[in-house]
């Protein structure tokens, strides 16, 4: 069945930003270790028969090594850490802090490729930065734990989103995108999953973290994988990642609706500053005023 791209691009982005929403209601009773593996053995179980209906189980042969390497970088250790950010940290919040992902990419392949990034580039990335400073300013108030480390866990779990893209693109770039993603889910979850043992949760588990996780597996990371597939296919990936900018929205949209979390003004200014600092550092911004 066919739809429109545009209407896909902005359901991902509501499916995507909903994932910070059940994250922020699922970790404290499950735990971060515990709830990823689960998030990721739902999701291994969702896109594997897809996997084989398209016939892409070969793209696998002879690259696992690659694959698990992306699916720790990808999967395993961000997810984690954004399980644990979310313990204390609101869904909009984190959703803001995500956003930052692009700007890491563009890091790394300076580091990793010596791709010399243009004087836009850099403005991004320290506009991007200042934008995390603000963002979190007004939540100083808090101690280290409930403020700065959940912050630089996700500023650590951005880094290896924006890793995990130079290792695919120097290792697996001719990989099709749904084998990579069902290997990558798969490869996090044989390692979060013994690991989660060592994390059972003491207390009862209520009915609301239960359905949170489920909707995390099957919704906001299996079957958002396939729409971002499609989107890739149709909109080609340059303007498929655009859907990094909308995330935000909705992640502070949905805490505000469901949460009752509050937005401030420094929320607003801070969230702004780091997508212009991601849109400079992307080279978005330029491209679009070259096109105007």
């Amino acid at each position: 069945m066919k739809t429109n791209p545009l209407i896909e691009l902005i359901a991902l982005a509501a499916i995507w930003g909903a994932s910070f929403l059940f994250m922020r209601i699922s970790s404290p009773e499950f735990g971060p270790v515990l709830l990823m593996a689960l998030r990721t053995l739902i999701a291994s179980i969702v896109l594997l028969p897809f996997l084989l209906l398209k016939g892409q189980k070969n793209a696998l042969t002879g690259k696992y090594k690659d694959v698990f390497f992306v699916g720790m970088f990808n999967t395993a250790i961000p997810f984690v850490l954004f399980g644990y950010a979310t313990l204390t940290l609101s869904a909009g919040v984190t959703s803001v802090l995500n956003a930052t992902t692009p700007m890491f990419g563009v890091l790394v392949a300076f580091l990793w490729f010596k791709e010399k990034p243009a004087t836009s580039n850099v403005v991004g990335l320290l506009v991007g930065f200042i934008g995390v400073y603000l963002l979190m300013s007004d939540k100083t108030g808090g101690d280290s734990v409930t403020v700065v480390l959940p912050t630089l866990a996700v500023l650590l779990a951005t880094f290896c989103y924006g890793f995990s893209a130079n290792l695919t693109k120097a290792r697996l770039s001719g990989m099709g995108s749904l084998a990579l993603a069902t290997g990558s889910q798969v490869s996090a979850t044989l390692v979060l999953l013994p690991l989660s043992l060592f994390f059972l949760p003491e207390n009862n588990i209520s009915d609301h973290a239960v359905y949170s996780v489920i909707v995390l597996g099957v919704i906001c990371t299996g079957f958002a994988y396939i729409i971002f597939f499609r989107l890739i296919a149709a909109m080609g990936p340059n303007n498929a990642i655009t859907v990094t900018y909308l995330i935000p929205v909705f992640g502070i949209l949905w805490g505000y609706l469901f949460l009752e979390e509050n937005i401030t003004t420094m929320t607003i200014i801070g969230s702004l500053t780091i997508l212009l600092g991601v849109g400079l550092t992307t080279g978005v911004l330029s491209r679009k005023a070259i096109k105007s």
